[in-house]
């Protein structure tokens, strides 16, 4: 892929063998720190994040269109181990960050995967743009971006963010939705792939910010 074939191991600058090493050490060395300064459930679940994305998505990958949704999962993984290593426990809230993560992250992958649709089609990857077409993918961004407004609006629901959080995330997560329906009338599908891209990069951003700051005025610590 043009996007990718500059990369370390693709180019060929380190070897398989070195980048194996590398990234055991790195593993070893994560989980040990996540164990002696965070707690087991932490560390068992940065486990799971590992495994999820090296071993099923890799395999995935290359063999199913779903291999998008596997990669989603153990996207979602880090911050829900951040999480963790603070509260000590898996929660509702730990959950429903999780499904936040997901959601978001299924139309951002479509998105690349739209406007990126020649390369993923040229290295024979089935993504759903490539392997069912670009108005399969925009069912499903719409589909996600529905699920993600309801999964986002959960935190409120389940007293984590207050209502300033609620009144933001349900205007950016409906003005999402509604650029996603925009997708079905564009002539052009991998320039509006490419804004819905970038699109999905602040609604991310500012409901990260909104979180900090819905909290920080909840608490009085502005």
């Amino acid at each position: 892929m043009a996007r990718t074939k500059k990369r370390a191991l693709t180019a060929g600058t380190v070897s398989g063998s070195s980048a194996l090493v590398y990234a055991s050490v790195l593993v070893l060395l994560g989980l040990g720190l996540l164990v002696a300064y965070a707690n087991l459930l932490t560390a068992f679940i940065a486990l799971f994040g590992f495994f999820a994305y090296v071993i099923i998505y890799g395999a995935a990958k290359r063999r199913s269109v779903h291999g998008t949704v596997v990669g989603s999962i153990s996207g979602a993984v880090p911050p829900v181990v951040g999480y963790c290593a603070v509260t000590g426990r898996l929660d509702a809230g730990a959950l429903i960050l999780f499904l936040i993560l997901v959601c978001w992250q299924m139309p951002h992958f479509y998105a690349i995967a739209m406007y990126r649709h020649d390369d993923y089609a040229a290295a024979k990857i089935p993504v759903l743009p490539v392997s069912k077409g670009m108005g399969a993918a925009k069912v499903q961004i719409m589909a996600y971006i529905a699920a993600f407004i309801i999964a986002a609006a959960a935190l409120t629901a389940f007293d984590y963010t207050g209502y300033i959080y609620l009144t933001v995330v349900l205007l950016l997560g409906f003005a999402w939705l509604w650029f996603g329906g925009t997708g079905f009338k564009t002539d052009d599908d991998k320039q509006w792939g490419r804004k819905m891209f970038l699109y999905s990069l602040i609604v991310i951003t500012l409901l990260s910010i909104t979180i900090i700051i819905d909290s920080m005025l909840t608490t009085g610590s502005v």
